[in-house]
């Protein structure tokens, strides 16, 4: 659990802080995590592939449409970054990062563990992030300095997050997205050698995945490959809970190419695995 002075007071507090951008997360995220719902496991949506051929659909590009406009609306001197729109260019130091859908595949395959994922940075760093998981209304949201916070998905109180003490991967739960993205960068020894190292390896990946480290029910998440918008919101939140993110070379970075996630205890010994020196 992170130490930062200030830090027991939940998301409820943070009302006029930074211009009142800490809550506006809050409730666009909601917002549009919510929106998403409106074609979830419906009949006839139809995917797109976009150039990497990765899927789309109009619910990826309507919920962030509807980030853009209330960001736009109530900051519009800040920047924008999406995955689905260029970024809309801005003048003051502070610079918003959306995923609208974070897990298109398994939100096309009507399964409800994907996320909207929306942070702020400042002056080009990590501020804040939230991981909000419509189909199951549960989210974390972290401020640095200022905690990790869960809200389950029947509460309606903010509870202090906080990763787990496990310090052998022998009892951990490692957690990942598509184990075939390992092959695509030559890393698939490594993933086999993380997977009979762990005590569980499961798929629950993308932002979910994240989420289960940050309150304590996985202990590694592992992404081979991510752009800014995967793991933006990433950072403040698996820090804030008493974690460590970083890419693969260690460096507490979003835009590093890659990423893990973990309660920090086994960060250097998966580093290790991820990254070998001899």
């Amino acid at each position: 659990m992170s130490q930062t002075d200030g830090s027991n007071a939940g998301p409820e507090s943070w009302g006029t802080e930074h211009g009142g951008r800490l809550i506006a997360m809050i409730e666009v995220a909601q917002a549009a995590g919510n929106h998403t719902l409106t074609y979830f496991r419906q009949a006839g949506l139809q995917i797109d592939a976009k150039a990497d051929d990765s899927p789309v659909t109009v619910a990826d590009r309507e919920a962030e449409q509807l980030v853009r406009r209330e960001i736009g609306s109530r900051f519009p001197e800040d920047t924008i970054q999406g995955e689905e729109f260029s970024d809309r260019a801005g003048t003051s130091p502070y610079r918003w990062v959306v995923d609208p859908i974070d897990g298109t595949k398994s939100f096309v395959c009507g399964v409800p563990l994907y996320s909207t994922l929306l942070a702020l940075e400042f002056e080009g760093a990590p501020l804040a992030g939230i991981i909000f998981i419509p189909a199951m209304n549960e989210m974390v949201t972290a401020t640095l300095g200022k905690g990790c916070w869960h809200r389950h998905s029947r509460g309606i109180n903010w509870e202090r997050a906080s990763v787990s003490d496990k310090s052998d991967l022998g009892q951990a739960v490692f957690v990942t997205s598509q184990v075939d993205s390992f092959d695509e960068r030559g890393a698939a020894e490594r993933y086999k050698q993380l997977e009979r190292a762990a005590w569980l390896t499961r798929s629950w990946g993308d932002g979910y995945g994240y989420l289960m480290v940050a309150t304590g029910r996985a202990d590694v998440m592992i992404d081979p490959e991510c752009n800014p918008w995967d793991v933006a919101a990433i950072l403040p939140v698996v820090t804030e809970a008493g974690g460590r993110f970083t890419d693969w070379s260690g460096k507490a970075t979003t835009r590093g190419g890659d990423g893990v996630g973990t309660n920090g205890k086994l960060h250097r010994l998966v580093l290790s695995v991820l990254m070998p020196t001899d």
